[in-house]
């Protein structure tokens, strides 16, 4: 029994130190266990449900559409520009898209591979075009850190350490 928990051990350390890699654009380390090949398409279509799903309300006319739109574009273009000229741009792969969701809600996510929301309770929040730029650039940040893959990875890594204490038990 000391053996295999010691194998146990052993073997997650193991994972948990090749599923290692460093985020090419901060330099962060961060436990990688999926792919942007994996999280990218799952997140692609997630974020298409939801724009289909009769529920939600996508506002693609007017002013406001119109903002997070030009914004976007703005945002993503420098992006792309950068990582081209440091030599990131074949470590990421994205799609950009940005939507105006009719919602009170405060808030704006921005899903791995560029797929972006913004729900229209925020822009009183924001005041003016810059201020939305700020939002939209920081939960852009996310995307680029790949924050929502090390998630995944980090629930996956609890889940097979807890199934790896379940035998061990």
């Amino acid at each position: 029994m000391k053996n295999l928990k010691l194998t146990l051990a052993a073997a997650t350390l193991a994972v948990g130190l090749y599923a290692c890699s460093t985020v090419p654009l901060t330099g962060r380390s961060q436990l990688s266990l999926v792919s942007d090949s994996e999280v990218n398409p799952a997140a692609a279509a997630s974020y298409k449900q939801l724009l289909s799903d009769p529920k939600t309300k996508v506002i693609n006319t007017g002013a406001e559409a119109q903002k997070v739109k030009v914004i976007g574009g703005r945002l993503a273009t420098a992006i792309e520009r950068y990582l081209q000229q440091n030599g990131y741009a074949d470590k990421y792969q994205f799609a950009w898209e940005f939507n105006l969701i009719q919602s009170p809600e405060v808030n704006a996510w921005c899903m791995p591979g560029g797929k972006v929301a913004v729900y229209s309770g925020l822009l009183p929040v924001t005041q003016n075009d810059a201020g939305l730029a700020v939002v939209m650039g920081h939960e852009i940040g996310h995307a680029i850190a790949r924050h929502s893959a090390e998630r995944l990875s980090q629930q996956l890594a609890l889940q097979a350490g807890g199934a790896a204490v379940g035998v061990a038990a």
